[in-house]
């Protein structure tokens, strides 16, 4: 929006160019996203308590979290709306990727908003049923990758691309779709499952989102990608400014969630920030590096497969209780040294995702 307004400033006043500058307009991008985190979220928080929307715990986990109980939930909405205007003011939007990744965010979040609102408004303790939760993630999964699929321009759009082999590249062709598809409502569901201490989600995403904006940008400049030997997607550099706002829009929240948190994002922000992440990785060609940096996220969704799998074959638990972050507490770890030691997880495993881009 800002970025028109420039360009028609800059006719007149060449100062004004400097906002064609990807870079900057990225660094306002973060600082926006931020400011307006900050600035509202008490206020978010009050209005949260007033309308007595609060976290309802599970009396079968730790004993520790009972007193969470009424803290207020479904502050994703503030990420979300940070993000968004961050990105409309500071974006380029004449960009399809932008809007992709805007609206697959948004539809995500609304379905994590019903979820939520059945839960602690309605007081339904299934919140929105599973089959239905996954039909409408289904639906805007599919739309997406739909999307993506039929404006491809290049092969190399649709191209799956191995880390650490520079010759290795798999045409996908409409296999692309069914693997968009997964990449997006898996890492959606990832983020969710993971969402279950104070700050352990929000931050694991920021990092793997600001990393994300770092490949966005190396995809999206021709030379850049030449050199470093990945596909170059011509736009894809526009995500750069939205992974920043993602970064300062959850670095803001981080403030309000981190423990003892006084907001919890709730799936409104769980499921749309995971989504976001997907379909973010899939324009960028990255999703095996995706999953090498959220493997946090990947780790958390793997307790829960094998925990359910393992008591329907045998009636035996794995772990004492999944996600796998239920289990370390279970076993005596304080509630912050579980969420720092994954924080220090994540931080490696975006370095491991960065490396990736010389070993070839």
């Amino acid at each position: 929006m800002l970025l028109l307004l420039t360009a028609y400033l800059s006719k007149y006043y060449t100062f004004f160019t400097v906002f064609d500058y990807l870079s900057l307009r990225a660094i306002l991008g973060v600082l926006t996203a931020l400011a307006i985190s900050l600035l509202i979220g008490n206020k978010v928080i009050t209005l949260l308590q007033r309308l007595q929307i609060g976290q309802s715990v599970r009396d079968d986990g730790p004993q520790s979290h009972l007193s969470k109980a009424g803290t207020p939930t479904m502050g994703g909405a503030l990420i979300i709306f940070s993000i968004s205007i961050s990105t409309l003011l500071w974006g380029d939007l004449s960009n399809k990727y932008v809007w992709v990744v805007l609206l697959v965010m948004l539809s995500f979040g609304l379905v994590g908003w019903v979820d939520d609102y059945r839960k602690v408004v309605q007081k339904n303790s299934r919140g929105l049923p599973g089959k239905w939760k996954y039909l409408w993630q289904s639906v805007f999964g599919l739309a997406a990758a739909l999307y993506l699929y039929y404006t491809a321009s290049t092969p190399a759009e649709t191209t799956l691309i191995v880390p650490l082999f520079k010759d290795v590249a798999i045409p996908l062709g409409a296999f692309f779709v069914v693997l968009t598809y997964f990449v997006i409502v898996g890492t959606s569901n990832a983020v969710n499952l993971t969402d279950g201490l104070d700050g352990l989600a929000i931050l694991p995403t920021v990092l793997v989102g600001g990393a994300l904006g770092v490949f966005a940008y190396l995809t999206g400049n021709i030379r850049f990608a030449d050199y470093l030997l990945i596909p170059y997607v011509e736009g894809s550099g526009e995500l750069l400014v939205f992974c920043a706002a993602l970064a300062g829009a959850g670095l803001g929240f981080l403030w309000f969630n981190t423990y003892p948190a006084q907001i919890f994002m709730g799936d409104v922000g769980s499921l749309a920030l995971g989504a976001a992440l997907g379909v973010i990785a899939v324009i960028v060609r990255q999703e095996l590096v995706l999953f090498i940096m959220g493997g946090v996220f990947v780790m958390e969704t793997v307790s829960v497969i094998l925990q359910v799998a393992s008591y329907k074959l045998t009636k035996r638990r794995i772990f004492r209780m999944a996600p796998i972050h239920h289990h370390f507490e279970l076993k005596g770890w304080a509630e912050p040294k579980v969420i720092v030691r994954f924080w220090i997880i994540t931080v490696c495993l975006v370095l491991v995702g960065f490396a990736t881009l010389k070993v070839r």
